[in-house]
């Protein structure tokens, strides 16, 4: 049988097409005609973990059926693609153990079409409940931690017009006056930097399993943990 594939922004140009019609087995699935257009144009392969499929204008699993005369749209994600093709950067997410030089990591990100910077920089003080901080010790869930400050970051990119993001946490022990989170928004725009650094700071301590023990001169105690969204099934 044959369907109808429509190739969306850089897929249309590494195809050298905008449609054409693709002979498929009987049965096939939107994943079989996947791998035969990567076949077929072996640049596409990039696209396996950031692409999306539509099927009549509908998005679709790649375990969809097709059917004789099917519309298949390739797309691209919409902010235009991997960055070794398009000129965009991934955002900058990362879980370190050493100390956190904000200096050092905003910097190479900025870029000239950058009209805003909004930085949040979240800094161990020396107080916490009335009584005077010696340190902090955080600890994570850190695989999880990882994907999830991933999703916080590509989230901001669909939710906001934005062009980046930095997202650093560290673990481990914090002196006085280090940085324990750093968040950096690129945008051309104040506004939509501002509302997206709001934004990833506050999803992140209500939905990233990263814990914070405060020390004091007399005893330690874990930080309170906001509360999960509703949306987050509890265990009792």
């Amino acid at each position: 049988m044959r369907v109808r594939v429509v190739y969306l922004g850089i897929l249309k140009d590494l195809a050298g097409k905008g449609t054409e019609s693709v002979e498929v087995a009987d049965g096939a699935r939107v994943s079989d005609l996947w791998l035969q257009l990567v076949t077929m144009y072996p640049k596409f392969k990039g696209f396996s973990n950031s692409a999306a499929v539509a099927v009549n204008q509908e998005y679709a699993p790649p375990a969809t059926k097709l059917v004789e005369g099917a519309e298949v749209a390739l797309l691209p994600p919409v902010s235009g693609g991997s960055s070794d093709a398009v000129g965009r950067e991934a955002p900058y997410v990362r879980i370190v153990h050493e100390r956190i030089v904000p200096q050092s990591m905003i910097p190479p990100m900025e870029r000239p079409e950058d009209g805003a910077v909004v930085v949040f920089d979240g800094i161990v003080r020396n107080n916490s409940r009335g009584r005077t901080t010696r340190y902090l010790e955080y600890e994570a869930y850190e695989s999880m931690a990882l994907k999830l400050m991933e999703e916080l970051a590509a989230q901001a990119l669909e939710r906001f017009a934005i062009r980046n993001v930095l997202l650093v946490h560290r673990l481990g022990h914090l002196e006085i006056g280090e940085s324990s989170v750093l968040i950096a928004v690129f945008s051309a725009h104040r506004g939509a930097a501002f509302d997206a650094c709001r934004w990833v700071i506050d999803t992140l301590k209500k939905t990233v399993p990263i814990y914070k023990k405060e020390y004091f001169e007399d005893g330690a105690v874990w930080a309170d943990g906001e509360p999960f969204p509703e949306q987050i099934e509890k265990i009792g």
